[in-house]
């Protein structure tokens, strides 16, 4: 915890700032703070990665003050406020870990870790140092998901029976690529399938049951899965994803008295179309002023300013019961890790 931290309860500057440090340096740390150097009350103000090149390069294309040839610099650096950590899922427990012990919050990209056992470690380190910690599911973030989940709440679509959705990329990756790895937590469950299965466990919570198929690779990995996943209430999932096919990436929620339709990305919507027996289909729009990645930043900083140790828009319950879902299916398929041995 910073000093401003420790006086006030609150991260960030005395103007309110909120300094970010990134770990990494992959696509998804450049679309991160591309998106946050843009929000008001924010500062990148250091990157780190395992190499300093690395670092200073990103540095450079961000403007960011300070560079890192390692993350115990980051993590040890007095004017970074939050952390985040943008590493291939593999090293999120090794990194986010680091983060908690030097004292600073933690926004971690997903999936959360490689199983349940790494996240509830993760977990229990953040609750004991009294530290925010949260999985960077900006799907539970965005207004227009929210907006939807309140309809389902207040009853728009009657119970809901069913949920469909699906994430796939057409590939091909080759044997030498990090989604064939299974020391890097490769396959498509983890990177793609996360996404549909937080999407149903957004509306329906942990599973009951959990059944899945997989075409594994020759070193191990889920390329495409089904799942099925049913409920004591009578509802079921039915989630897929692929890292062989490009499928339409969309999810449909339907209920005793209609149905909501997300169109493609429907983990990042701009719209969702509900539709009732008896009256016109309506297009749902939620305008914010917000775009992309800052829906979650935006959330991280409120929180911290708050002095929660959670966001109640991606609760720490809500990501144990995600990976121990993850980790059902790859049971079911018969995909392990490395570091699921260490159990």
């Amino acid at each position: 915890m910073t000093a401003e931290q420790d006086r006030n309860g609150v991260a960030g500057t005395g103007d309110g700032t909120t300094r970010w440090g990134i770990l990494a340096t992959g696509g998804i740390a450049a679309t991160f703070t591309a998106d946050v150097r843009r929000m008001a009350g924010a500062e990148v103000v250091a990157v780190a990665s395992r190499s300093e090149a690395s670092a200073k390069a990103f540095a450079d294309r961000f403007d960011i003050p300070r560079a890192y040839g390692d993350w115990a610099g980051l993590v040890a650096d007095p004017d970074v406020d939050v952390v985040y950590v943008a590493t291939p899922h593999s090293a999120h427990r090794a990194a986010a870990g680091l983060a908690l012990e030097a004292g600073k919050p933690v926004l971690c990209e997903k999936a959360f870790t490689l199983n349940s056992r790494e996240a509830g470690e993760l977990v229990a380190l953040a609750q004991e140092r009294g530290l925010f910690l949260m999985e960077a599911m900006w799907m539970y973030c965005s207004p227009v998901i929210r907006r939807m989940t309140e309809l389902i709440a207040d009853g728009a679509i009657g119970e809901v029976r069913t949920v469909q959705a699906d994430f796939g990329l057409q590939g091909p990756f080759g044997p030498e690529h990090r989604l064939r790895d299974p020391a890097l937590g490769g396959g498509a469950l983890l990177d793609l399938g996360v996404y549909p299965v937080s999407f149903a466990q957004l509306i329906l919570g942990e599973p009951d049951r959990v059944q899945a198929d997989a075409l594994l690779s020759p070193e191990g990995v889920d390329l495409n899965t089904g799942m099925l996943l049913g409920w004591e209430s009578g509802a079921t999932a039915l989630l897929s994803c692929s890292v062989t096919a490009g499928t339409p990436s969309t999810a449909t929620v339907t209920g005793t008295a209609g149905r909501i339709e997300l169109p493609s990305g429907f983990f990042a919507p701009d719209a969702f179309v509900l539709h009732r027996d008896g009256r016109e289909p309506e297009q749902h729009t939620v305008e914010s002023g917000l775009t992309g990645m800052q829906h979650e930043a935006a959330e991280v900083m409120r929180c911290l300013r708050a002095g929660e140790t959670e966001s109640p828009l991606v609760p720490l319950d809500g990501s144990l019961a995600v990976m121990r879902t993850l980790d059902a299916v790859r049971e079911r398929v018969g995909v392990r890790y490395p570091v699921d041995e260490a159990a």
